[in-house]
């Protein structure tokens, strides 16, 4: 019976590491990809305007002659850097209000929890727009409002997770030794939190991506000469009525794929911090 169940959570792992394997695999190269694509290739060249998927063109060609297999590796590449740089500012003020929510006392913690149910009230999307629109949209704009609007959700994991961490028996006896609560944070609660913390940031890139490309297909994130994935679709939109579906067909798809490939990576490596349980 023993031995059975070690087969089980062995084979679990196994399932689980090679799912992340392969995820990772993917993203790296898709990221790889677009930085050794030809840019020359997503030059205008009106010989080749309109062209449908080929072998010379897997995803076609748009309006302009440019190929549109080059331009979608570039700006899932570049959708993927904005969405990293919001998902860690949103992870930083997770952590750190989900922390002092929890360490600081009541009134702080009272603040903090209206804090986050406030920004719960309403949807990241309008949030979002509404401070991208603030700061004048483009690479600055998109990003902060990113950061500022993805993190009430983690920061409530956080918080649990701390209140249930200061009440272990090793946090009470560095408390009566004396330890100021920035040295219990530190030495204490924040080595247990970090599994927490990489799961909710993997969760959290998949919004981050879609969230991006909502915005700049909206107008209001990145400039239109960048091959943004928001900015492929939103052209795209015009020349669907003429048949040309490719054009945001296999945008559309990619991005899709990259968003459930982060998706799988959050759950499976929660799955592998997690103890395996009965039902499993």
């Amino acid at each position: 019976m023993i031995t059975s169940l070690r087969e089980f959570i062995l084979n679990r792992r196994i399932r689980i590491f090679l799912t992340l394997l392969l995820a990772i695999i993917f993203l790296m190269g898709v990221v790889s990809s677009s930085m050794f694509l030809d840019e020359g290739r997503i030059a205008t060249n009106l010989h080749e305007r309109n062209s449908p998927p080929s072998l010379d063109h897997l995803f076609g060609t748009d309006w302009l002659g440019r190929d549109m297999f080059t331009r979608t590796m570039m700006g899932l590449s570049l959708s993927m850097g904005v969405g990293l740089i919001g998902a860690i500012g949103s992870t930083f003020i997770a952590l750190l209000l989900g922390i002092t929510a929890a360490t600081m006392g009541k009134v702080v913690d009272r603040l903090i929890s209206w804090l986050i149910d406030l920004f719960l009230s309403v949807p990241h999307l309008v949030t979002l727009i509404l401070i991208a629109f603030t700061l004048g949209g483009g690479f600055k704009g998109i990003v902060m409002g990113i950061a500022f609007t993805h993190w009430p959700s983690l920061a409530r994991v956080i918080r649990a997770e701390v209140m249930q961490i200061r009440s272990a028996p090793f946090v009470q006896i560095s408390q009566k030794m004396g330890k100021s609560r920035l040295w219990i944070a530190l030495h204490h609660i924040f080595p247990h939190i970090v599994p927490q913390i990489l799961v909710g940031f993997l969760l959290l890139f998949p919004h981050t991506i879609l969230h991006e490309a909502a915005v700049t297909f909206l107008g209001l994130g990145l400039s239109p000469h960048q091959p943004a994935i928001g900015i492929i679709l939103s052209e795209s939109m015009r020349y669907l009525s003429s048949g040309m579906w490719w054009l945001a067909f296999f945008p559309g798809l990619c991005l899709l794929m990259i968003v459930r490939t982060f998706d799988v990576m959050g759950e499976n490596l929660r799955k592998m911090i997690e103890p395996v349980r009965d039902d499993d």
